[in-house]
């Protein structure tokens, strides 16, 4: 398994932007597809983005296409989410994931996960 550690999540206004960075222990960080999660209080943990092992094909949950961007930098062992024209409804703690499907990409496909970063969104 892979170790993941997540920074860059705090406190923005509506409209602003932050990045979120995600390090990875480990030799094998360019076999796994990465991915970012969230979860609201009260809510299940929801897909937001995902990578595949070269970086070079992404997927988007509908609800940040556009304003969400995922990328990787295998030499670095590193997955950043650039995120603009945040929300108040897109605050909520965001988990860095590993996993090895990029066809399936519920939390369920993805067996090693960070810690968390929050995010809050201020209106």
């Amino acid at each position: 398994q892979v170790q993941l550690v997540e920074s860059g999540g705090g406190l923005v206004q509506a409209g602003g932007s932050l990045r979120l960075s995600c390090t990875a222990s480990g030799r094998t960080f360019r076999n796994y597809v990465m991915g970012w999660f969230r979860q609201a209080p009260g809510k299940e943990r929801e897909f937001v983005a995902a990578i595949n092992w070269s970086g070079d094909s992404t997927r988007y949950a509908d609800s940040v296409k556009g304003r969400f961007t995922i990328s990787r930098d295998n030499a670095k062992n590193m997955v950043y989410l650039r995120m603009n024209s945040l929300k108040p409804e897109d605050t909520a703690v965001y988990f860095c994931a590993a996993g090895t499907t990029y066809w399936t990409i519920g939390p369920a496909d993805f067996g090693s996960w960070g810690q968390g970063t929050q995010v809050t969104v201020s209106s």
